[in-house]
């Protein structure tokens, strides 16, 4: 683990630390953060704490081909309870994983920081967000990084059942079409696994991104 300067350079993963983390400090920048996700690395810290820099192994991921619909979901889907849109409300996606209660986490990691810089990656093309509307009300969405045929998954939230799954959903089908054949989740979630998501070792995230970027 190394502290970041002014220089646009990330430590090989190999050097992070047993939970991870490969460096603290640098900036949020456009280049760095796009430096960062082409190297296998994102940013996840606390407000009023420097940026911490991760490269976890092993690494949550999807194979779009793998993401498992069970029969109640496909009939969500089906159902018409929801309409999908993507890009049509990138900063109130962000704003809802921003404030969204989520059990056993005090507060949020996403700072008005992260706020401003995944923003301007979405001016610049590169963010991307999922939606679910409910009665034209925004209900369920995620947001994350696009690069080559890899989406990086940063956050989602949900105010109604299913509504994140269902914005999920919709997006991987849609990431198929476009050839996306690896979907970074970053770190475990029971909800994602329930979705097919599984652990890989990080020396094949690594490989499976110098070929998919």
């Amino acid at each position: 683990m190394i502290v970041l300067n002014d220089k646009l350079v990330f430590p090989p993963v190999e050097m992070a630390t047993p939970e991870g983390i490969i460096a603290i400090g640098g900036d949020l920048g456009t280049e760095r953060l796009l430096l960062a996700y082409r190297n296998g690395i994102f940013p996840w810290y606390n407000q009023d704490e420097p940026i911490v820099w991760w490269s976890p192994d092993p690494r949550f991921v999807l194979f779009p081909d793998k993401l498992r619909v069970t029969k109640s979901m496909q009939s969500v889907l089906n159902n018409g309870s929801f309409r999908f849109t993507i890009n049509r409300a990138f900063s109130k996606v962000l704003q809802n994983c921003k404030t969204i209660t989520r059990q056993g986490q005090e507060g949020t990691w996403i700072t008005p920081a992260i706020e401003q810089a995944y923003t301007e990656l979405h001016e610049l093309g590169y963010a991307h967000s999922a939606e679910a509307w409910m009665n034209g009300e925004l209900v369920g969405g995620l947001y994350g990084i696009r690069l080559g045929n890899v989406f990086f998954g940063e956050s989602m939230f949900s105010k109604v059942s299913n509504a994140s799954k269902f914005a999920f959903i919709n997006y991987v089908h849609q990431l198929q079409k476009e050839k996306v054949t690896l979907i970074d989740c970053q770190v475990y979630t029971a909800h994602l696994e329930s979705l097919g998501a599984k652990m890989i070792e990080r020396n094949r995230f690594m490989a499976l991104l110098a070929e998919n970027l």
